[in-house]
């Protein structure tokens, strides 16, 4: 009989999945609150369930007989998805205990504290006069964002007393628990990194870096607009945050799956660890990696045998073939999409992969968060220098039209 794959969530960010399941002759089952999302039609059953009601989750895995779950890319369900894991006696990544201080952004924050990681001064509150209260505690510029939510969703950069109640009020529109954390803002050395890593019955056998870029003019300028490996960072700073991870999962007894995993080197000189969900990230940065590696580092195909506790293949440190930049399509403003726009022979030269998910003539909103991206380009250049040149001078190479 077919070994069963419970996957939450119904993004095309899981189309992936789905599809290295199929190959492996797995069945896969997704489910959420939205049966419209594109991805359902892709997978051999649909469910509807809300996954951030654990036991409605649970319930849904007893029920479809599931032999794994998981929650690749989709941030909400991580827990819902350990807990059934662990109620099931299923393989996961984490405990429960584990994944909730993963997953939870103020307990992430003492975690690192506590046990003597580099870490950011912060506080969490539940409503804004509380934070007022208290304002200056952390010193500014600060970063407020929701404790319980990804994607740079309710996410600003307050510089001062003044706009910290808005702040507050705008991160926790967006948490699910009613909590923001205030966290000192780190201005980077550095470009940082948001990239997918893998472990092996609690060993980090992979742990890939990107330089994460940003695009300025956007509504939200820090939600992250473009990815290049190999990384920009000191080889010195990869290789202690390389060890620090490696102590982290120590320290949570970790099990084996994929995780996404955002690092900085601050401006102090010091290697931060930011966040490290136990999950796919969302901004195709796995797909990006096999790519990037030839297909050497399938972290998307070990993914789905570990969810499903079979031996797992295809990770390890990787090996670059050329350098690689992805741009999440997205618009400055709200529009029309135009489409994208090449210079001459740029796009035969450079562009490995390209997907856009809305036709032209659509309309599209302006990138105040992740989910506002509507497609993603991945290009291999031969040198460094090709990769800089281009996105120095983007404009000059590609376009995307809206207006």
């Amino acid at each position: 009989m077919a070994k069963k794959l419970l996957v939450l969530g119904g993004s095309r960010y899981i189309f992936p999945v789905i599809d290295a399941a199929h190959e492996m002759g797995v069945e896969v089952v997704t489910a959420d609150y939205l049966p419209g999302n594109v991805a359902h039609a892709r997978s051999d059953r649909y469910v509807n369930v809300s996954i951030v009601d654990r036991e409605a989750v649970l319930r849904c895995a007893d029920e479809v007989a599931a032999d794994g779950v998981m929650s690749f890319a989709a941030d909400p369900g991580v827990a819902s998805a350990a807990y059934a894991a662990e109620r099931l006696g299923l393989p996961f990544q984490g405990s429960c205990e584990a994944v909730g201080i993963l997953q939870d952004k103020g307990r992430f924050r003492a975690f690192l504290r506590d046990n003597g990681f580099n870490c950011p001064q912060s506080r969490v509150f539940s409503s804004a006069d509380e934070a007022v209260a208290h304002a200056g505690e952390v010193p500014f510029p600060v970063i407020v964002k929701p404790t319980d939510s990804a994607g740079s969703k309710g996410c600003t950069r307050v510089g001062s007393a003044d706009g910290l109640r808005a702040a507050v009020d705008y991160a926790l529109k967006f948490s699910l628990g009613g909590r923001c954390i205030v966290e000192q803002f780190l201005e980077k050395a550095h470009p940082s990194s948001d990239a997918d890593g893998f472990t092996v019955d609690g060993r980090f056998e992979c742990v890939s870096f990107t330089s994460q870029l940003f695009d300025p003019a956007a509504p939200n300028p820090y939600a992250p607009a473009a990815y290049a490996m190999p990384p920009s960072m000191p080889e010195g700073a990869l290789r202690q945050l390389e060890a620090d991870l490696q102590r982290l999962s120590d320290l949570l007894h970790l099990g084996s799956g994929v995780y996404n995993i955002e690092t900085r080197v601050a401006s102090d000189g010091l290697p931060y660890i930011m966040e490290v969900s136990p999950r796919g990230g969302g901004n195709r940065l796995s797909e990006m990696l096999r790519l990037a590696t030839a297909g050497r580092t399938d972290l998307v195909r070990a993914s789905v045998q570990a969810a499903l506790g079979m031996p797992v293949e295809g990770v390890g440190a990787p090996e670059y073939d050329g350098f690689w930049y992805q741009q999440i399509v997205h618009a400055g403003r709200d529009g029309v999409f135009g489409g994208i726009e090449y210079a001459p022979g740029f796009r035969e030269a450079h562009v490995a992969d390209e997907q856009l998910w809305v036709p032209v003539g659509a309309r599209v909103g302006g990138f105040t968060a992740a989910n506002f991206a509507f497609g993603s380009v991945m290009m291999r250049f031969g040198a460094q220098a090709e990769l800089e040149d281009f996105d120095a001078n983007k404009e000059d190479y590609m376009r995307v039209r809206v207006s």
